[in-house]
């Protein structure tokens, strides 16, 4: 099963992905964290991510896609996929369906969890990420130990408030109308209140794909 997780930045994505990844018997593919250990890494395609990045903005649509392309064509992922933020704009959802064809598959759902902007502001403005794993956390301090790794705790540049705040915007303008564009296209869609606890999302988010 193949699912597009869709949602604003901050909306619980990367909290969740693995969750109904593990609940459906499959793996998630996360560009975001793919993006950032190029970063950690100084490659030339970090180098480029990161100055988007740092701003709030989207990373181009040639990274996106080709660093999907590579992954979904191991043979992890021949049974289904949990795509986390791979989706930001309406040609990465055309390039990304004609990719998925070639492979002979296609999006299965589209589950989009909506949380309001002041919520995600206020989420992110406390966030913290293992630098290692990228595993995201609300209650450990920059410093801190990573309990899943072992990395660094650290806060991203792009969680600030002001970054925060641009890419909402940026989300609104480029990313918003991609859920129209699988509605247009006879996706499977399922909107899902994405407040409450992290549990409680997640089943809501498998009773709407019918687990």
């Amino acid at each position: 099963m193949n699912i597009v997780l869709f949602g604003k930045p901050g909306a619980g994505k990367g909290t969740q992905a693995p969750k109904i990844a593990d609940a459906l018997g499959v793996p998630t593919l996360a560009t975001g964290n793919v993006l950032r250990a190029a970063v950690k890494e100084g490659t030339p395609l970090g180098r480029e991510a990161k100055a988007y990045m740092d701003r709030g903005d989207l990373v181009p649509d040639s990274v996106i896609l080709g660093i999907v392309r590579d992954e979904l064509a191991k043979p992890d992922y021949a049974n289904g996929v949990v795509l986390d933020g791979v989706v930001r704009t309406v040609p990465q959802a055309e390039g990304l369906a004609a990719m998925l064809k070639s492979l002979g598959r296609k999006v299965d759902a589209v589950v989009s969890l909506e949380v309001p902007d002041e919520e995600i502001v206020r989420r992110m403005s406390v966030r913290t990420v293992c630098s290692s794993c990228q595993t995201p956390y609300s209650n450990l301090s920059p410093g801190d130990r990573c309990p899943n790794c072992g990395g660094v705790v650290m806060r991203r540049s792009d969680d600030e408030p002001v970054a925060v705040r641009n890419r909402l915007k940026v989300f609104n303008a480029q990313t918003a109308p991609v859920f129209d564009w699988y509605k247009r296209n006879g996706a499977r869609l399922a909107v899902v209140d994405a407040n409450g606890s992290v549990a409680d999302v997640t089943q809501r988010v498998l009773h709407a794909l019918g687990r």
